[in-house]
Order: structure tokens, then C-alpha cells, then sequence
């Protein structure tokens, strides 16, 4: 034993590469479980009041025009969405709309 290394190096020994797995498989599990929640609660409002969500999701007309391109206009979308399953924070959600809307 006195001539091993204490450390070892290179690539990661067999334990190293369990603890990233139990690792990347637990935040997995924590962004799941958030998002379901997120999803289940949405639900339970939709089913308190459900004349309001299908009332607000149907167009009455064309959109107003706001000056905004199509390419603008669809990260605006992708990034509401991801806000919306709990993988962007409001800070983050705050800072990307604001450097799509600055252009």
C-alpha cells in the first residue's frame, strides 16, 4: 500500500462514475416530480374556473401587431414554454425575454 497514489487519475474509477449517475438520475427525478406538480396544479385551476381557460386560449381576431419578427416572435414561445415547466428560473426567464426584445 505504500506504493499506491492516494489520488487516482485519468478517468474516473468505477465509483466516481455511480456517484455522476446517482447524481444526474436524482436531479432528473427533482425536475420531473417539479414539473408534474407544476402540470397537476395548472390542471386544478383549469378545473375550478372552466369557462376561463378555454375563453382565454381562443382568439378573437388577428394578433395585434406588435413589431416584432416571426424568428422573435417563436423564441418568445420556445422560451415562455420552458419557463412554464420549471426549467428556466424568473430571473433567467427575465434576462433571456429582455435579450430577445432588445434584439
Amino acid at each position: 500500500m505504500l506504493g499506491r497514489p492516494l489520488a487516482r487519475r485519468g478517468r474516473p474509477g468505477l465509483v466516481g462514475v455511480a456517484a455522476r449517475a446517482a447524481v444526474a438520475a436524482g436531479t432528473a427525478s427533482a425536475v420531473s416530480g417539479r414539473v408534474a406538480r407544476h402540470q397537476a396544479e395548472r390542471a386544478a385551476v383549469q378545473q375550478a374556473a372552466p369557462g376561463a381557460g378555454a375563453a382565454a386560449q381562443e382568439p378573437s381576431g388577428p394578433p395585434p401587431s406588435s413589431g416584432l419578427t416571426d424568428e422573435e416572435i417563436s423564441n418568445l414561445e420556445r422560451l415562455g414554454a420552458l419557463h412554464e415547466r420549471g426549467v428556466l428560473s424568473d430571473e433567467e426567464f427575465a434576462v433571456q425575454k429582455d435579450r430577445i426584445l432588445r434584439g
